[in-house]
């Protein structure tokens, strides 16, 4: 893994799990074809595409903790920017009812980790759900009114 100060590339990884691969094609232990398979997945443009934007987010973001735990919100702010990538490319208004059970959807990111807050899971059976106008990788703006943007995760949370 990736020292704080040196950049993180999985390129060589990517490159050394292809060499791998084949040394197994060739020792016929496994299946050639899910072999085949799986080569051309790390062969392939998109994984390229999904690999830049993990390492963009990982020296971008501002991530407190272990490398473990950097690695994680990386993979996770990474999913979330495809996500959003997806349909909605515009700012809407989704109105929910809260209710005890709360808005039926969680976030991540804020301030404190150098990131848009962005609804990391929608509960399944909550009121997010239930509308249908929210999906995980939505940035958050604003709740009732109150903008989010550049707060800290616990004043989401809060409002």
């Amino acid at each position: 893994m990736a020292n704080v100060c040196e950049p993180l590339t999985l390129a060589k990884d990517v490159k050394r799990s292809i060499e791998l691969l084949e040394k197994l094609q060739m020792s016929g232990e496994v299946p050639a074809t899910k072999l085949a398979a799986l080569q051309k997945v790390l062969q392939s443009d998109f994984l390229n595409a999904v690999r830049e934007v993990y390492e963009h987010v990982y020296e971008t973001v501002d991530i407190q903790g272990s490398l473990d735990v950097r690695a994680s919100a990386t993979a996770k702010a990474t999913i979330a920017a495809f996500a959003a990538s997806e349909g909605h490319a515009h700012p809407r208004v989704v109105e929910l009812p809260k209710t005890d059970e709360g808005l039926g959807f969680n976030v991540m990111g804020g301030k404190e980790q150098n990131s848009p807050i962005y609804i990391s899971r929608i509960i399944p059976g909550g009121v997010a759900d239930r509308h249908g106008g929210l999906k995980r990788g939505d940035q958050l703006l604003s709740v009732n009114g109150v903008s989010v943007e550049g707060e800290n995760h616990e004043k989401a949370v809060e409002l």
